[in-house]
């Protein structure tokens, strides 16, 4: 049963993703805007859309997670539109941050990793 529900949270996460590109024209909606998943709940009756929002500005991505939320009932009629379901479920956008914390994350590593190769390189020269 889990498999049916992976499958149309793909199916919602498609539409959107494309409804967004194609559809939308809502300037507060930044342009480089991902839909991560789409996880409906097992009645149809919500889906959480996790969106990543490519910006420095945090007010940015705060905005655009609006903007959708705002929208929400047009996607869900173009998204009725475009894929084959018994019923669309209210669409609950939400901003997740795992991408930007990852990079984060990996800066960190590479300045711990490049301080480290320095001191070695300074303790060989002192030899």
């Amino acid at each position: 049963m889990s498999l049916r529900y992976d499958r149309i949270g793909e199916e919602i996460r498609k539409g959107i993703s494309d409804i967004i590109r194609e559809e939308l024209k809502d300037p507060r909606i930044a342009e480089i805007t991902t839909i991560l998943s789409a996880d409906a709940t097992s009645d149809l009756t919500l889906c959480k859309v996790h969106v990543s929002v490519y910006d420095k500005d945090d007010a940015v991505r705060r905005e655009t997670v609006e903007a959708l939320n705002h929208a929400s009932g047009f996607i869900a009629r173009e998204l009725r539109k475009r894929i084959e379901i018994r019923r669309v479920p209210k669409l609950l956008f939400v901003l997740d941050d795992s991408i930007a914390y990852s990079v984060y994350i990996s800066k960190i590593i590479n300045d711990i990793s490049a301080a480290d190769k320095k001191s070695e390189e300074t303790e060989g020269n002192d030899e």
